[in-house]
Formats: structure tokens, sequence, C-alpha cells
């Protein structure tokens, strides 16, 4: 007989910053990679990872561990939001 194991999970932030001044950028942590986007951007991202780990680490957990609920929440709290949030936020400004 054959034994099935466990695939152990596995979860990852990735991180695009879209907007350039010419420097190629590559941050990466256990849990996440962040590529390109100017100084500022990839600085804001950044942080927001290491702070969304933060919040993960106070809770006793992994990215992995979280619902997409409770992942949401956390992103939400450091100041990430999804894109369709966002696009309602800009069109109520309009």
């Amino acid at each position: 007989m054959v034994e099935k194991r466990k695939k152990k999970k596995a979860a990852m932030m990735l991180g695009l910053g879209l907007d350039s001044d010419g420097h190629k950028r590559v941050t990466t942590g256990p849990n996440f990679a962040l590529l390109g986007g100017s100084h500022d951007t990839h600085e804001a991202m950044t942080e927001k990872a290491i702070k969304i780990n933060e919040k993960l680490a106070a809770k006793g957990k992994k990215l992995e561990d979280v619902s997409r609920e409770e992942f949401d929440e956390i992103a939400h709290s450091v100041g990430l939001q999804r894109r369709k949030e966002k696009d309602k936020d800009q069109d109520k400004q309009e």
C-alpha cells in the first residue's frame, strides 16, 4: 500500500512596484518577494510586508495558517486595500 504524504502548505506575498526611477530593486524575506518600484514605492511595500509579518507573529501564526479573510483584515490594518475598494473610493471622490 502506498502512503500518502501530507503536503506542506506554503504561502508567499508578492509585491510588484510598477513605477520606476531606473533602479532595479528586489527585497526578499522568508515569505515575501518585492520587485521593482521607485525608492518610495519599494520602501512602502517593504514596510507593509514587515508589518504584516509582525502582526502574524503577534497572533502566533504564519502566513500559510491564516484564511483569506484574516489576511485581508491584517493587510487592511497596515494600509493595504483590495483594488476594487480603491476603485470605489476613487469613484466616490470624483
